[in-house]
């Protein structure tokens, strides 16, 4: 389990699998690297694999409160894959990883093979396709933001994974996961302006057209609208993206439905032979 600066940030990551293929993954907010391990395992014959805890997750060291977290998430991807000096990888993203992964993409193609990600969390997308869908007013979202600016951080994070949790209710969660939870919610809000504002301009620039690895978006069958017109659109914009949906399951499937995520991965890699 190395350390070191990447990116200038002292970084943490993990590495998994012994397969021909290169790959990145990044993790989803208030995460960890770790959350990788049942996909990395089935996916070991497959890809050797690289997953990095994003600033503020995991042993990764914290945010620093005032960078733009999606940048500096993105630098210490490139600097992980650079290090390794081995051409292009397979990057693996969920939900605000997934967005990484995409910026990643934008400003760095020669690094990326290709994309596999899972409801990345782009709801800039959603609100220039679907303004009617009102993506920033959320009920959820606004009891968490509420809460946030009450101090309340338990009730933002009880709100926040009421709908981008793994199912299961605040109340049944063990006490350690929920002050985890809450002790990392304001890293929610720390990408809101690269998610929601398109701070990288990757939407309004007209940069997700210029993407030319192939793309897998995935979703959950019972994930939020939202979801489904996020990665509609991104499939309408980047020349090379196809979409899946793993059926029975929400927005934490890569941890709560590994073996079907990894299943729909692989097919996809099969698909594009690493050369």
């Amino acid at each position: 389990m190395p350390q070191d600066i990447r990116g200038g940030v002292p970084t943490h990551w993990i590495s998994a699998g012994a397969g021909p293929r290169r790959a990145l993954m990044i993790h989803c907010s208030l995460g960890h690297a770790g959350g990788w391990a049942r996909m990395a395992a089935a996916l070991d014959d497959l890809v050797t694999a690289i997953a990095y805890d994003l600033p503020g997750h995991g042993r990764s060291a914290d945010w620093d409160g005032v960078s733009d977290i999606q940048a500096v998430s993105t630098a210490m991807a490139v600097d992980l894959l650079a290090d390794q000096g081995q051409g292009p990888a397979d990057i693996i993203g969920h939900s605000f990883g997934g967005t990484v992964a995409l910026r990643l993409a934008v400003e760095r193609p020669d690094l990326v093979r290709s994309l596999v990600l899972f409801e990345p969390v782009f709801f800039a997308v959603a609100a220039a396709d679907r303004p009617d869908l009102d993506v920033g007013n959320d009920p959820h979202m606004i009891r968490y933001r509420d809460a946030l600016h009450a101090g309340d951080r338990d009730g933002a994070a009880r709100a926040f994974t009421s709908v981008w949790g793994d199912g299961r209710g605040w109340d049944s969660l063990p006490p350690a996961q929920k002050q985890a939870l809450a002790a990392r919610i304001h890293l929610i809000e720390a990408g809101a302006s690269a998610i929601y504002g398109d701070g990288a301009a990757m939407l309004s620039g007209g940069k997700l057209e210029g993407i030319t690895c192939p793309v897998l978006l995935m979703r959950g069958g019972d994930s939020p609208e939202a979801i489904t017109v996020i990665n509609d659109g991104l499939a309408r914009r980047i020349p090379q993206a196809r979409q899946a949906v793993v059926q029975g399951a929400g927005h934490m499937a890569p941890i709560t439905h590994p073996a079907e995520v990894a299943a729909l991965t692989r097919a996809f890699l099969q698909d594009h032979p690493a050369t």
